[in-house]
């Protein structure tokens, strides 16, 4: 039986609306807490996040074109001492304007996705929910991921198809976004299952699923790691379903 979803008939009971709030609370301040580590680490390959998603250099000063918009400077005047040895100072503030830019994203892309998609969303969690779904989707993502590489790797070596490569990377970024809203939606559905917190609108779960991946993404030593796992499961769910198509992938569609 599927779960009843709040309507305007059946509103959201308000302590269901209290838990799920604090649900979230809770992970947007986890994330903030693992960019502080990562900053804190500082390392270009094992905590990819302080070096690249806040600091595109290796150096603990910002930007200078970033100047222009932080008058202030508020987030280099609150610093503290980094808890991971000789490796310069953390600001608290400069992991808050991550989480906000880079999680903001995510976010917004995935929840974009289900309103955009929601019957092919549906369709698409449902089958990552079946028994196998997962690793059939991770198992489609590493080969989609390899001939995808094969293929960039040939048509570069052309001249008449190198314009196609473009549109190639285009097309697998919008599926791997696509099956990242879906893992963030179906994420959000576990959480329900497992926590009591009663029934939610599905974007509110999509929400607290998208949050963990972010989370995931920012731990520090293996966060580049869970990323790519959950973008090549993505890419996978979205080929293996047809970016939720109903039929899903068949062979029987080469009969006719």
């Amino acid at each position: 039986m599927s779960e009843q979803q709040p309507t305007a008939e059946h509103p959201q009971p308000r302590a269901s609306r209290w838990r799920w709030a604090l649900l979230i609370g809770v992970l947007a301040l986890l994330g903030v807490l693992l960019a502080i580590a990562d900053l804190g680490l500082k390392n270009a390959v094992l905590g990819p996040y302080a070096t690249v998603v806040i600091y595109p250099h290796s150096h603990s000063t910002p930007l200078a074109t970033t100047d222009r918009f932080n008058r202030s400077k508020l987030s280099d005047r609150l610093t503290l001492a980094g808890p991971f040895g000789p490796l310069g100072s953390i600001s608290p503030g400069r992991a808050i304007e991550g989480f906000l830019s880079n999680g903001a994203g995510l976010i917004l892309l995935a929840l974009g996705a289900l309103l955009l998609f929601p019957g092919r969303a549906r369709f698409a969690v449902q089958r990552l929910e079946t028994r196998y779904g997962a690793a059939i989707a991770m198992a489609a993502g590493v080969a989609t991921f390899l001939l995808m590489v094969a293929a960039v790797g040939l048509l570069r070596f052309t001249l008449v198809f190198l314009a196609v490569i473009p549109v190639v990377l285009a097309v697998a970024l919008a599926a791997v976004m696509f099956g990242i809203a879906c893992i963030a939606l179906a994420l959000g559905r576990w959480i329900q299952r497992r926590l009591p917190l009663g029934p939610t609108h599905p974007l509110v779960a999509g929400l607290a699923g998208a949050l963990v991946v972010f989370d995931l993404a920012v731990v520090p030593y293996v966060g580049i790691g869970a990323l790519a796992a959950v973008a090549v499961g993505g890419l996978g769910l979205a080929i293996v379903t047809r970016f939720g198509s109903e039929s899903g992938w068949s062979f029987s569609d080469l009969r006719w």
